[in-house]
């Protein structure tokens, strides 16, 4: 009898989830928002995959005319973006270092999700005092400063932008944990999980096939908010000088140089300007989609419509 409705119990689930996906996505696709904010991400990753690829050609990136430092936009192919104190073009630049702060933004944020995920997961779905003991090393977790446990790891291990976004993603993940815990406490009292447990699932089993399926609304609108958010420490500890390191460049980095060269004297704007502006365009961007997928998503939302 148990094995009956183990093996019914599942399909049924699977094709429920499926239903919910698929409305889930229609209402996202609706979302005028969600059209601006993809169109201007998908542009900004097709700028700054081809700034990457022409700025590591020969190092245009870093190709240096003394005698064409801080000059002003003007209309030519790498001079829309003016140059730095050394001449370099801030188009190449902008756009190059915007594919190594996406880059990093991306791994930090597929390193957070792995680890909350599995961390949240085995919690709830385990309960009692294997619950209380890992949760309360999130909690400890929390109460440490990030920005002193990635000086600590970029000191350790060196720094390089593998062990940035390693880092990034190592102290991102604790709010992940937090909310995929409180969906399985949820879910794994619900029948279809006592189904697979009568029908002889193993835990892993349990929480890889019954479980995750379930949580993948919560996660996705998540992962889509820790981006920007690794994005933007990324750039703070690049503007503090502990990020990516010269003659490398990202959003942070050239946000830093800008604001070098601002001054009352002479107005050098157009330095800061480009590089913030990209930084901006992109958060943005990324929190429109993000705001659509938890629309779509909200089961609240879903009875209100």
């Amino acid at each position: 009898m148990s094995e009956s409705a183990g093996t019914i119990s599942a399909p049924v689930g699977a094709r429920a989830h499926r239903s919910l996906a698929r409305q889930a996505m229609r209402r996202f696709l609706r979302s005028r928002l969600v059209w601006v904010g993809t169109t201007l991400l998908a542009l900004m990753v097709v700028g700054c995959v081809a700034g990457f690829i022409y700025g590591q050609a020969d190092r245009h990136y870093d190709q240096q005319d003394l005698d064409a430092k801080y000059e002003a936009p003007r209309a030519e192919a790498t001079g829309l973006f003016g140059t730095d104190d050394l001449g370099r073009s801030l188009l190449v630049r902008t756009f190059h270092g915007g594919a190594i702060s996406l880059a990093v933004g991306l791994m930090a944020a597929v390193i957070s999700v792995v680890i909350g995920v599995s961390w949240g997961a085995t919690a709830g779905y385990l309960g009692g005092k294997i619950d209380a003991v890992m949760m309360r090393i999130v909690d400890v977790l929390y109460g440490l400063p990030y920005l002193l446990l990635v000086i600590l790891l970029t000191v350790a291990f060196g720094r390089s932008i593998v062990v940035l976004f390693v880092a990034i993603g190592a102290v991102s993940w604790l709010t992940m944990a937090r909310v995929v815990r409180g969906q399985v406490l949820s879910l794994k009292n619900n029948d279809y999980v006592s189904a697979a447990v009568s029908a002889g699932a193993g835990h892993a089993r349990i929480i890889r096939v019954h479980l995750l399926p379930n949580l993948l609304g919560p996660i996705i609108v998540y992962a889509t908010l820790i981006i920007p958010q690794a994005i933007l420490q990324e750039s703070f500890l690049s503007f503090l000088g502990i990020g990516v390191q010269a003659p490398m460049a990202s959003w942070g980095s050239l946000a830093r140089e800008g604001i070098d060269a601002l001054n009352p004297v002479v107005s050098r704007w157009w330095v800061a300007l480009f590089p913030c502006l990209m930084l901006a365009l992109t958060l943005g961007s990324l929190n429109l989609i993000g705001d659509g997928l938890r629309d779509a998503f909200d089961p609240q939302l879903k009875r209100r419509k």
